[in-house]
């Protein structure tokens, strides 16, 4: 069963001077943002940061400085990215009337076709190259990473990243040749 939050007291006086001054902040995180559900998020995301910053014991004043300060930066940061999402966005059914280049369906089949040899000819790589070349190339995991987990070093983990490509391409080009002879 879940206990009742109590609002009335804060564990530290800074996070006290948040919940006192709650609807101050509010009001300029909207004159910011230009709407209060937004600025709303804001303060939201203000409180979790105060909970983990480590205590201040300035004055009440120097305390209410920050929390406004941390504020004003909070939504600035949220106008800038609502700014540059809406910039770089648009209707959804814009979207759909998109026309993909090269999307017949026999570059489509082509693809499929293409991505199934690879995919064979990396289950006839060793165990280990396999994995530090799927981690590597698909998942984005550093090299240094993948040599730590396999405890070998880097360099071999590009040997192994590098020996895998060269067979891939090998493999996807024995049968692509295969396939245009017949």
């Amino acid at each position: 069963m879940m206990e009742p939050v109590s609002t009335s007291r804060c564990d530290t006086p800074l996070l006290q001077a948040f919940v006192d001054n709650r609807l101050i902040l509010v009001k300029i995180a909207a004159r910011i943002t230009g709407c209060r559900s937004r600025a709303e998020d804001v303060v939201q995301d203000a409180f979790f940061r105060l909970q983990s910053a480590p205590p201040i014991t300035s004055s009440i004043k120097a305390q209410l400085s920050y929390l406004f300060q941390i504020v004003r930066n909070l939504a600035i940061d949220h106008y800038r990215k609502q700014a540059l999402e809406q910039k770089y966005s648009g209707p959804e059914e814009e979207g759909l009337n998109v026309v993909i280049q090269g999307a017949s369906p026999e570059t489509s089949h082509i693809n499929f076709s293409t991505l199934e040899h690879i995919a064979d000819a990396l289950t006839e790589l060793p165990s280990r190259t396999r994995y530090a070349f799927e981690m590597y190339r698909l998942h984005g995991v550093p090299q240094k990473d993948i040599a730590r987990e396999l405890g070998v070093s880097p360099t071999l983990v590009n040997f192994m990243i590098r020996d895998a490509l060269v067979h891939c391409r090998k493999v996807s080009g024995k049968r692509g040749d295969a396939a245009s002879r017949q």
